[in-house]
């Protein structure tokens, strides 16, 4: 009989002032919501946890019943739970909200996954694990693939700035997957600056 999957100490990306330039980067948008890690060991036992651990399944109920219709045996997916505006971008207000009355409201933008069907894939690239975890994903759900953006960072970078989102993460694309902070994943925030006062 398989082991039974647990909640894994997420992997944190590393404050950096500018983004990384060069090759060897996936770069996505930093999504501005409540870190989320679901747990399945089967339809029947499906779990959504924030980054410290706590069971937030009814919280989530939306992307707990999602993530019960992934056509997969087990898996630990990680992403953020968010709740998108209008304009379809993460809204962290909304998602203070929901969390307190709306439990199907959220949608999780997953980016990584950990385990599936029986494989620990923590020591496989980056990369290779996101393209694992596309194949599962299906459209229209409440869990939806986080995209890497095209092209150089910075570019990505000012696009980022210029739809007032809150930053971006980059990923080196061969890294493991390793609980804690590490440089091999990194982030870059947009740091809005307060209007020059009326002299």
């Amino acid at each position: 009989m398989a082991e039974r999957l647990a909640f894994i100490p997420p992997m944190s990306p590393k404050l950096i002032a500018q983004p990384p330039g060069g090759d060897g980067w996936i770069h996505e948008v930093k999504l501005d919501g409540y870190r989320a890690q679901v747990v399945i060991n089967g339809r029947d036992d499906v779990r959504v946890f924030t980054k410290s651990g706590a069971d937030w399944t009814k919280t989530l109920a939306g992307i707990a019943a999602a993530a019960r219709e992934l056509e997969v045996e087990s898996a630990i997916i990680d992403g953020e739970a968010i709740v998108p505006n209008a304009a379809g971008l993460p809204d962290f207000h909304a998602m203070q909200s929901a969390v307190h009355r709306d439990p199907y409201a959220a949608i999780l933008g997953a980016f990584d996954i950990m385990h599936l069907n029986g494989h620990d894939l923590r020591d496989i690239g980056c990369k290779a694990r996101r393209e694992m975890l596309f194949g599962i994903i299906k459209p229209g759900s409440a869990i939806q693939f986080s995209e890497a953006l095209p092209g150089d960072a910075k570019s990505i970078f000012y696009l980022i700035q210029q739809a007032g989102l809150e930053g971006m993460v980059s990923k080196r694309v061969d890294s493991k997957y390793r609980s804690g902070q590490s440089s091999n994943w990194v982030k870059s925030k947009i740091w809005k600056r307060r209007p020059a006062p009326h002299r």
